[in-house]
């Protein structure tokens, strides 16, 4: 339960700074997911444990989009932008194949009870990364689903600090749609 705290306090600090698209969100995206690798595994949840390894990578992937990935040499950071129409199909494609393929390997390889829930919060959750690091402004809707659907989850596991977590994580991604819609057309 320590850890879980220790997580809950950093995911705050995280959320916080995503909120403000700061670049220094992915510094707790990399501390995190570090912490809630034990905390997942310990709780059953094998396809959150999974995502997490998937999210150190992305969080260096994010931090060098959001750093490097500019369009042009006078921006200093990528900007916000929508999510283009092409994308959207293979997003779709992704996530699919994604929730299928993680649902069978809980099932047929671990004790996990909550198969379907599980892959599908990890299958959307790599949708939200992606979008996430490249910035799009949609990316909260992602997660506002994602974070309502773990609530429930996390509250069946037991795991009520981290339920908290992601219950101000959905309210706060409505607040972050709003903020970063804002900053998009600044």
């Amino acid at each position: 339960m320590e850890l879980e705290i220790i997580g809950t306090i950093v995911g705050i600090v995280y959320l916080w700074l995503e909120y403000r698209a700061s670049i220094y969100l992915w510094i707790a995206s990399i501390i995190m997911p570090a912490i809630y690798i034990f905390v997942y595994y310990e709780a059953g949840l094998y396809a959150d444990f999974a995502i997490n390894i998937y999210y150190l990578g992305a969080a260096i992937y994010g931090w060098l989009v959001w750093k490097y990935g500019r369009k042009a040499k006078e921006e200093k950071e990528l900007p916000i932008t929508h999510v283009p129409v092409r994308s959207w199909l293979k997003a779709g494609i992704i996530f699919l194949v994604a929730q299928f393929g993680i649902a069978w390997l809980l099932i047929n390889y671990t004790d996990s009870n909550v198969p379907w829930c599980d892959a599908f919060t990890t299958a959307l959750s790599i949708i939200g990364m992606w979008m996430l690091a490249r910035k799009y402004l949609e990316q909260w809707w992602v997660w506002i689903v994602v974070d309502v659907v773990c609530v429930g989850l996390y509250i069946y596991k037991d795991l009520y600090f981290t339920a908290g977590l992601y219950a101000l994580y959905a309210i706060v991604a409505v607040f972050g749609w709003l903020n970063w819609k804002k900053l998009m057309q600044l």
